[in-house]
């Protein structure tokens, strides 16, 4: 039986982990050469210099959160801690930027979540004035509206430069969701607690490698793992996708941003076909992220129907709904990231596959940027292989196919392989929202406690 979660978040600070897969890691990669921008001498010398160290306004039952949040995962959490603090403060006001969960939840928007979720050079070239004023006229009326927490969701090259020059000011700083440090420059930890007073963690092997810069750091659980039942209905999610009941089905999720589709959507295809000359009762769903995606591969299944002999017209493209493809399926095909802890939660198994371009795969192996044995999170977390991974010159279809015809003409996970997910699960599964509203009420009482003020 896994401990509770409040035991965890205490073992934390003595133990290390994982915010998400290799996919995930790989894009911090690469939006960190542009987005760093941002945070360098032209983003920062804009800020206004802010006046003397304000004072701390004072605790009361109204309280004051400035969050910050840049994509639609963002989003997500943002509205659950608003829910979460609003138990602990009836009165609080909550302005900021966010998605429309957030403005759903109470959030009085400055900017909507969309402004900042811009990726790739072009992209990041072309709005940066927009992104640089939007950080800058953040920055001043946080400091009018001198909140009781400045709370960054996520979006690390845009918020921790924010959050730096808030906590030079007095005003209390949390940065919510840690960036990769456990897979790439830990030194970055260090950096990071110059910018928030407090780290909040998704996984509880992350804040030991703070600990070891002298950053506070907590684990407060992963979200998805309270979406997800500790024991799906898979009849009950392919009945929801019309799916039937007694064929094997393989979800197949390429990759959520175009250029993952680019590298690895032919392969996932080739392999699909090669299962489904071995079983040709094979059902295949395939969720798209969004509409370029779903365009970028549907042009990648027109080129392989041209040169195969198995018509790709049974793969089955379907908007969003990852969550209840993995459910339905007896195996999941997938491209490393965040996704790989999905399949995990829905206990399913699974093969994992990645592809960066080859010179930065050379950079990052040349330099020792990467510090990992393994790319998946299930296989991070577990500290061993649980589900194999394929990865740059390994990825072939035939190896794909390979590794997944046994999970498909099993029709189910290996019993061992589902007490490991559980565990897992169980372990991550700690209310994760309202652990956040707890870290965050509590680093506020202790700066009241601190300060001589009423808790």
């Amino acid at each position: 039986m896994s401990p509770p979660c409040s035991i965890l978040s205490s073992a934390a600070n003595v133990r290390c982990c994982a915010k998400a897969g290799i996919g995930d890691s790989g894009l911090e990669i690469r939006k960190s050469a542009f987005f760093s921008l941002l945070s360098s001498r032209e983003g920062l010398r804009a800020f206004p210099n802010p006046q003397s160290p304000i004072q701390n306004p004072g605790f009361s039952e109204s309280r004051l959160f400035v969050l910050v949040a840049g994509e639609a995962s963002g989003d997500l959490l943002g509205a659950g801690l608003i829910a979460a603090l609003r138990e602990r403060f009836p009165q609080a006001r909550f302005i900021g930027i966010g998605g429309p969960r957030m403005i759903a939840a109470g959030l009085d928007a400055w900017y909507g979540s969309e402004k900042l979720a811009v990726m790739g050079l072009v992209e990041v070239l072309r709005h940066l004035p927009e992104l640089l004023a939007i950080r800058r006229d953040t920055l001043r009326r946080t400091l009018r509206e001198k909140p009781d927490a400045f709370i960054g969701i996520d979006a690390p090259d845009f918020n921790l430069g924010l959050e730096r020059k808030l906590k030079r000011t007095g005003i209390a700083t949390v940065h919510y969701v840690s960036p990769s440090v456990w897979a790439w420059r830990e030194r970055r930890a260090a950096k990071i607690g110059r910018s928030a007073d407090r780290v909040l963690c998704l996984f509880p092997m992350e804040p030991p490698i703070y600990a070891r810069h002298g950053v506070d750091a907590r684990f407060v659980g992963h979200p998805l793992a309270d979406a997800f039942a500790l024991d799906p209905d898979q009849q009950a999610a392919r009945a929801t996708l019309g799916l039937p009941a007694d064929v094997p089905i393989l979800a197949l999720l390429p990759g959520s941003r175009l250029g993952e589709i680019a590298r690895i959507g032919a392969d996932f295809i080739a392999a699909a076909q090669r299962l489904r000359r071995d079983l040709p009762a094979l059902r295949i769903v395939a969720p798209m992220a969004n509409a370029a995606c779903r365009a970028a591969f549907a042009r990648q299944l027109s080129i392989a129907d041209s040169a195969s002999d198995v018509p790709s017209t049974w793969i089955e493209l379907i908007d969003g709904r990852a969550h209840e493809a993995m459910l339905a399926a007896d195996a999941v095909l997938l491209a490393s990231g965040t996704a790989t802890l999905e399949a995990m939660l829905a206990k399913r198994p699974m093969v994992v596959a990645y592809r960066i371009a080859r010179m930065t795969h050379a950079l990052v192996k040349g330099l020792g940027l990467l510090k990992v044995r393994h790319y998946a999170l299930p296989n991070i977390l577990s500290g061993r292989e649980l589900v194999p991974e394929l990865m740059q010159d390994a990825l072939t279809p035939e190896a794909l196919a390979a590794a997944l015809l046994p999970m498909l003409r099993a029709r189910g996970a290996d019993p061992l392989l589902l007490d490991e997910f559980r565990r897992l699960h169980a372990m991550l599964r700690c209310d994760a929202s309202r652990s956040a509203a707890d870290a965050v009420a509590d680093l506020l009482a202790r700066r009241g406690t601190a300060m001589g003020q009423p808790d």
